[in-house]
């Protein structure tokens, strides 16, 4: 996967991929709320950090490219520390947050409008200008989160603000890190497991500081992180990245993210036990509709 020499245009072998990778991303938000249930937001992050800068390596080791990956390191050092601080450490942290202070349902979709916020991030960072029509999606998506923050009864103070305000910063931090990485040209992989491996050195520190001990020997609260781990942060990354490498159209992959939210939904109901409101649908599908309405080209 992914290995320099073996990487062909195959747009059946790309959807195949891509399908894989929606498909995982998928399971996620139910993986967070299950993990969540053993480990406060800290210690997953740390756990699963871990365990997606084992993959890196390990895929970077087999690849044969640990010294091009020091020599990335030596020379850029500082700007990872600055990436790994934002993600995995500050955005993961945030987005688990968020997580534990709100529904399932609640949280992943207000998550999926990171892209939104992307495009509103780039009018400062990348001195873009917005269209009518972008200006229009972010009313639309919006207009979907203030409807799934609210459940459709607009009783403000039964709202869950702090909840909603986490969500919503997830998708500032995580919008503000890939418009920083736009001019970015090193390679993923070793620029990945810098990010990881950095961000993992600063959880070690925080874990270190908290008073919660780690729970070791709960295999059930290890399990789950290292689910989230590689198949939130490490392996679908990698999936996603192999399925835009092989691509001959990348619109038919784009067009792919629109069914994880709705999957998501069905595992949510289904393993958590959630009762999926009808406020939450319409919310979605608006912001879907947004979203949509942005990369809808001119």
């Amino acid at each position: 996967m992914l290995h320099p020499a073996t990487i062909e245009k195959n747009q059946r072998r790309a959807l195949g991929f891509g399908l894989a990778a929606v498909g995982l991303w998928s399971t996620v938000a139910t993986a967070f709320k299950i993990a969540l249930g053993f480990l406060t937001p800290l210690h997953l992050l740390f756990l699963a950090a871990l365990t997606s800068t084992l993959i890196f390596f390990l895929l970077l080791a087999w690849q044969g490219r640990m010294r091009e990956t020091w020599r990335l390191a030596r020379s850029r050092w500082r700007f990872y520390l600055l990436q790994g601080t934002i993600n995995p450490f500050v955005y993961y942290w945030v987005l688990f947050a968020a997580y534990d202070q709100l529904p399932a349902q609640q949280a992943q979709a207000i998550n999926y409008t990171w892209a939104i916020t992307m495009a509103l991030l780039a009018v400062p960072i990348l001195k873009q200008k917005l269209s009518a029509r972008e200006l229009a999606a972010m009313v639309v998506a919006y207009g979907g989160v203030v409807l799934i923050a609210t459940g459709g009864q607009w009783d403000f103070a039964a709202t869950n603000w702090f909840g909603i305000g986490l969500a919503l910063l997830s998708t500032v931090l995580w919008a503000g890190y890939w418009l920083i990485n736009t001019r970015n040209t090193d390679a993923p992989i070793p620029a990945m497991f810098w990010c990881f491996a950095f961000g993992t050195l600063l959880l070690a520190v925080a874990v270190a500081i908290d008073p919660r001990p780690l729970p070791w020997h709960e295999w059930r609260a290890l399990a789950a992180a290292a689910y989230v781990g590689i198949f939130e942060m490490g392996l679908t990354f990698l999936l996603w990245l192999t399925a835009m490498r092989t691509a001959e159209r990348t619109s038919q992959l784009s067009m792919l993210i629109f069914l994880s939210p709705f999957i998501s939904l069905i595992l949510i109901y289904f393993i958590l036990g959630e009762a999926i409101q009808i406020t939450t649908l319409i919310g979605l599908s608006l912001i879907c509709l947004g979203l949509y309405l942005q990369r809808k080209p001119t």
